[in-house]
């Protein structure tokens, strides 16, 4: 009986822990995504600890903004670490900075969730990964499609072989321009920086393309890689592309990715073809599917998936607390985000030598 209790009480104690939000930090303000975190209602899985933003003024702004209080700011992201010691950080920089958010937290044994894609180089992905391994992290990457219920829908009727043969996959990604939907300046500032960006459109949206196909395709590495880049608002872009076009070529079918800075509307959607069937997602709620043998194209309307995998944070607090492992390859995984990265370099190598570039298969 006394037994009994003592593993009762004990199952109740390590109920209450996992029931505890995960303490959360965010590194950086100027990724206007920001304000997904900032402005997001308390669903009581995660508390917000801290904020590192060298720039106070743009602290002041976002934090009055969403009614935050001045105290949760912090000027560097070793002053917040110290004085909140967060479970995990979310990174709000440039991509360029994602290598220096990991190599903070990382030692510390501090998860880490980036914005996407995961680094703006392969060199800096693979540091990124090393540190992950060495200190026994994880380390994520959001991208706002992954939260799409159509998306899931066409990975399922992929996975059930309900299209046949995997043929070709096309996502289109991206918006009239980031200076002409007027983006915060300070965003603006570094996602037209080749340095900060690591290009322009190609990898702003181009990262969306390759992450999605990189899971239909369950990790595969393409065979090879193919990109035109253009300018043609060099007025306004001078330093960086505006319009991508990527090609992927697999063994037996094809990716193609658009991303520009030039649709006449913002548009992320994606068209899957198998060999007996289709699948269009239009946006995060709204599919076409048509199949071999069940007469003309069908149109569904899908509701929001269900925690924790609606949301970018309650998924990294789900991942950390143990209560759910990722799929290889998942959407949010390092294993697909890192195949994202190589696709991204390959397609800027491609871009500026106008040929294919060979990758190397893995065994």
């Amino acid at each position: 009986m006394k037994n009994t209790i003592v593993l009762l009480g004990c199952l109740m104690v390590a109920s209450l822990v996992r029931a505890s939000p995960l303490r959360v930090g965010v590194a950086g303000l100027t990724h206007s995504h920001v304000h997904w975190i900032l402005g997001r209602p308390d669903r009581g899985d995660i508390q917000l600890v801290g904020i590192a933003e060298p720039n106070k003024a743009l602290a002041e702004r976002f934090l009055n903004q969403h009614n935050l209080p001045m105290s949760l700011w912090f000027a560097t992201l070793e002053e917040m670490i110290s004085a909140t010691r967060p479970e995990a950080v979310m990174a709000f920089g440039s991509i360029y900075e994602h290598l220096a958010v990991v190599k903070a937290c990382a030692p510390r044994g501090i998860h880490v969730m980036v914005e996407k894609p995961l680094a703006v180089s392969v060199d800096h992905a693979k540091q990124m990964q090393a540190l992950a391994k060495k200190h026994n992290i994880h380390l994520l990457t959001n991208y706002e499609t992954t939260w799409y219920a159509t998306n899931h829908k066409a990975h399922e009727l992929v996975d059930q072989n309900k299209l046949g043969k995997l043929r070709k996959v096309v996502v289109h990604d991206g918006h009239e321009g980031p200076k002409e939907i007027k983006v915060d300046p300070e965003f603006l500032a570094w996602l037209t920086d080749p340095k900060q960006n690591g290009g322009g459109a190609v990898i702003d949206f181009g990262c969306y393309g390759a992450n999605l196909i990189t899971w239909l395709a369950n990790g595969q590495l393409p065979v090879s890689v193919m990109a035109l880049t253009q300018q043609f608002k060099p007025d306004i872009y001078p330093k960086v592309d505006d319009e991508a076009t990527i090609l992927l070529e697999y063994p037996d079918m094809q990716g193609i990715i658009q991303a520009s800075w030039n649709w006449p509307f913002g548009r992320k959607d994606m068209e899957v073809y198998g060999a007996t069937g289709y699948v269009v997602s239009d946006n995060r709620s709204n599919m076409r599917i048509r199949l071999k043998g069940e007469g003309e194209e069908r149109l569904e309307t899908l509701s929001e998936r269900q925690a924790p995998h609606d949301d970018p944070f309650a998924l990294l607090a789900a991942v950390v607390q143990n209560k759910i492992v990722l799929p290889a390859y998942d959407l949010s995984s390092l294993e697909n985000n890192m195949i994202v990265v190589e696709i991204l370099e390959a397609a800027i190598e491609s871009a500026r030598t106008g040929r294919k570039v060979i990758l190397n298969q893995r065994k």
